[in-house]
């Protein structure tokens, strides 16, 4: 079951410095649309998508059937603000969202707590790119 690519979600994941053997996380993911088109681009790598939205989820795995099974891609029923790795998973290499509003500003008291879960989730040298902003490398999160 196919969902089709808006201009928007493509020329954004065009933008993202993606390449073979990323780890990635996608916050805010929906249907799962971008993810599924990451996974496409980072060959060997791995990419995790996270909403806060259980039916979300729902519908992206729904939709992901051979990304999931290749085990190229994840998701996880969790808000930004409460992510944590879990025991003996990689921190990622690049993180991206958007329109999340614990990012983009609308929740200034989640948005705080979002960083500092970003912040140890990210590799010191990853990239955490939100909507058209700047990217913002994981050691140098205001937390």
């Amino acid at each position: 079951m196919p969902v089709k690519i808006s201009s928007r979600i493509a020329d954004f994941v065009d933008a993202l410095p993606l390449r073979p053997g990323l780890r990635v996380l996608e916050i805010g993911c929906g249907p799962g649309v971008a993810a599924r088109e990451v996974s496409r681009r980072i060959g060997d790598g791995r990419i995790l998508a996270i909403d806060r939205s259980a039916k979300a989820i729902e519908l992206a795995m729904r939709c992901s059937v051979s990304e999931l099974e290749a085990g190229q891609l994840e998701f996880r029923t969790v808000a930004i603000e409460d992510f944590a790795l879990v025991p003996g998973e990689g921190r990622f290499d690049l993180a991206f969202a958007m329109r999340v509003g614990a990012l983009d500003g609308r929740h200034p008291d989640a948005g705080r707590r979002a960083m500092k879960k970003l912040k140890a989730a990210l590799k010191p040298e990853g990239l955490l790119i939100i909507d058209a902003s700047v990217p913002i490398r994981g050691d140098e999160i205001d937390t």
